[in-house]
């Protein structure tokens, strides 16, 4: 009887063992959230290409920081534990105090995306009378709506006057809140990662495209995106102004848009885990399959991945960008115009 009590329990930790042995995708937000969207489609075709099986673990609060603090803090060593990051976190790292840093991380895969923002159909947004809800990672988008109804040649006083003046940026809304009062009218504009724009703008038949960011390449620079081409923000406002933008504000633009846009959705284990190239074959497969490539394309729309080595040369391009000007910049309008609470990363600065 005792011989066959041991055996129980050994076999017990064994089974125990193996369904622990299936990967933990952490992601931080609710279910339904833009970045849990995403995480759903690319979770259900990276099963296909693995032995075990991935299941995904909710983390949200505190502007979706916990989630990623809790990776940083008790999941990173467990070698089933995947992070998926988003672009909010991205701005969170270069104007918050958190505990997360990239370059302890290994990346996987990123998914090179954009945003779009939306307005209601047939609106003239250069009137001003902007109705946004305000939100993770939307700092760009208050920047780029800030410059094209400004204008060019203002001080970072006058940008945020002008700001105050013509922009009601609305706290406090869940997305499920905000999608709602946009489809009301209640807002008049509102922005989407490529999967959720697909789902609640696009769909939208009082809704079209305002403006989008363009996407990330390897040498600094924003392409047009070729799935909702010519509404790129410099492109707008050059036709508007007759001028590229340029200036402080624009350069803080550039750098926290590069960082929410670069890290939007990007997926990290621990430096020193032995699952990172199984992983980054299980992507490699989801990025060329013609199944799987079709079943995200019909999502998300047709953006490239930067797999393995390269994920890891995209952060560090990324950190690149980071300067004294752009991020104190960064920090104040934060402050005065959306009334955030930034810090200054001194140590951020190369």
């Amino acid at each position: 009887m005792i011989k066959k009590f041991i055996v129980g329990i050994v076999m017990s930790i064994f089974i125990t063992t193996q369904v622990m042995a299936n990967y933990i995708v952490i992601v931080p937000q609710k279910p339904g959230a833009g970045t849990s969207q995403w995480a759903a489609i690319v979770v259900k075709e990276l099963r296909k290409y693995l032995d075990e099986d991935i299941v995904i673990r909710h983390i949200p609060g505190a502007r979706d920081m916990q989630g990623f603090n809790k990776f940083h803090n008790d999941l990173r060593e467990d070698d089933t534990v995947i992070m998926v990051s988003h672009g909010g976190n991205g701005v969170s790292f270069l104007q918050e105090n958190v505990d997360y840093d990239y370059s302890d991380y290994e990346s996987i895969g990123i998914m090179n995306l954009n945003i779009i923002a939306g307005k209601i159909k047939g609106q003239d947004m250069t009137q001003g009378g902007i109705k946004f809800a305000a939100g993770s990672g939307m700092i760009p988008e208050g920047l780029a709506m800030t410059m094209l109804l400004c204008g060019p040649d203002k001080t970072i006083d006058e940008y945020v006057t002008c700001f105050k003046d013509n922009v009601r940026w609305v706290k406090g809304m869940s997305g499920g809140e905000r999608r709602l009062a946009f489809k009301r009218g209640e807002l008049n504009a509102t922005r989407e990662n490529p999967a959720a724009y697909k789902k609640h703008v696009e769909s939208n038949d009082n809704a079209e495209i305002w403006f989008h960011h363009g996407i990330l390449q390897a040498d600094g620079s924003h392409a047009d995106d070729p799935n909702h081409p010519g509404f790129q923000f410099e492109a707008l406002f050059e036709e508007r102004w007759g001028v590229a933008p340029s200036g402080k504000l624009y350069d803080a633009y550039k750098l926290v848009k590069s960082f929410r846009d670069g890290m939007q959705k990007a997926i990290w284990v621990n430096k020193g885990n032995p699952n990172v190239e199984a992983l980054r074959e299980a992507l490699r497969q989801v990025a060329t399959n013609p199944e799987s490539v079709a079943a995200i394309v019909a999502a998300v729309g047709h953006y490239e991945w930067i797999i393995g080595e390269d994920g890891n040369a995209h952060r560090d391009t990324l950190m690149t960008f980071i300067t004294e000007d752009a991020l104190k910049t960064l920090v104040r309008f934060n402050a005065e115009a959306f009334g955030i609470n930034s810090v200054y990363k001194e140590h951020l600065v190369k």
